[in-house]
């Protein structure tokens, strides 16, 4: 079984690595959602009492897809199951099956639902997860407290695939990182709308994140150990609530792709922009020193290939054969730090550009950049 798993995780990296993973650029607005009820079947998951962690997903789930289906109309939901069945013989099958549904579908996103549990019945409250590791999450892999949880968890024991991993995880900030914590991000905060509990954000070694080709979340609703949280995730009222907290986080994460990338046009379709018309006075031209404070705030293009929380060093071995020459600029939200290749007049030449840094880069693409900072 770890062999096959290994054999598996060296070929998805080697996909990402060389091509990657045949991921298409993360285009403005969602078209291909998936959906993704943990458990089923035979893998019931956490239970307390005749309640099932998979029928809690499953319920919540289908909630949330009808949401989608009427209030996005131009949005297709995908499911991994809509009846309590399960998808693998074994739960490493499963977990791949998964994967293997979102990744045929063209998922551009992948959003999977599980209910937690505790030894403690005082635990409590809604918490995302990320494809990601930290000495805690490499703490929590080795002591996994409850046998149901261990499949779910890529075993880091063995060093050849700890080192597989963990490069995939660094190349994962390269591709979608950064959408993946933006939907974490709009989950918890809507979340929090809600007034539930907030655990926040957390990086997981989880098997079905590491498995799918697209940005990925991972959401616990709740906890079952908890009788307080169980009552209200078995509710009409509470599935109805969680349901919609969700469908407004797919929501705002839609606004999130809308509002901060540009559009990906065939070559057709692409239109150059007219250079900037030479700015007169009425006695005549601007000064020197005017064009120049012009120049400096008006708005160009660049290639995006890196977004990061904290300053990257120009001449870090991330970018490559672009090493001292990227370019640092500003934005907002928690990737304030995006490094990008060249700086172009119009969209035509940062589009002609974008099709060589992608031969490093596979999911590099245009933004908009004015004065040293990425603007919408």
């Amino acid at each position: 079984m770890r062999g096959r798993f290994l054999a598996a995780v060296a070929f998805a990296l080697c996909a990402v690595l060389m091509n990657g993973a045949q991921a298409e650029n993360i285009a403005p607005g969602l078209k291909v959602i998936v959906l993704d009820a943990g458990h089923g079947g035979k893998f019931p998951g956490a239970h307390y009492g005749k309640v099932y962690e998979k029928d809690l997903t499953l319920a919540v789930v289908l909630r949330l897809g009808r949401l989608i289906e009427q209030g996005m109309p131009g949005v297709k939901v995908v499911y991994t199951r809509k009846t309590d069945k399960e998808l693998g013989a074994t739960l490493l099958d499963d977990l791949q099956a998964r994967a293997d549904i979102a990744n045929g579908a063209g998922g551009e996103l992948f959003v999977s639902v599980h209910v937690n549990a505790a030894a403690a019945t005082s635990a409590r409250g809604v918490e995302t997860l990320i494809m990601g590791e930290t000495p805690k999450e490499q703490r929590y892999n080795e002591n996994a407290l409850y046998e149901s949880n261990r499949e779910d968890l890529i075993d880091m024991s063995d060093e050849r695939t700890a080192a597989i991993v963990r490069a995939y995880i660094q190349n994962l900030q390269f591709t979608y990182g950064e959408y993946s914590m933006a939907m974490a991000r709009c989950i918890q905060s809507r979340y929090g709308k809600a007034g539930r509990h907030l655990r926040g954000i957390k990086p997981q070694l989880l098997r079905v994140l590491y498995a799918t080709d697209m940005p990925g979340v991972l959401t616990e609703i709740g906890f079952m150990s908890n009788p307080q949280e169980m009552a209200y995730m078995k509710s009409e009222k509470g599935q109805a609530e969680i349901a919609r907290s969700l469908y407004n986080a797919v929501r705002d994460y839609d606004a999130y792709l809308r509002g901060t990338q540009l559009p990906e046009l065939d070559e057709a379709d692409a239109e150059e922009e007219p250079a900037p018309e030479t700015v007169q006075a009425a006695g005549g031209r601007k000064s020197g020193s005017e064009a120049a404070q012009r120049a400096d705030t008006e708005v160009r293009y660049a290639v995006q290939v890196l977004a990061s929380p904290r300053q990257v060093a120009l001449s870090s071995s991330q970018f490559g054969k672009y090493r001292n020459k990227v370019k640092q600029y500003d934005a907002e939200g928690s990737f304030r730090y995006k490094y990008c290749v060249g700086e172009y007049r119009t969209q035509e030449e940062a589009r002609k550009a974008l099709r060589e840094v992608r031969r490093s880069f596979p999911d590099a693409f245009v933004v908009r950049c004015s004065g040293g900072r990425i603007v919408k």
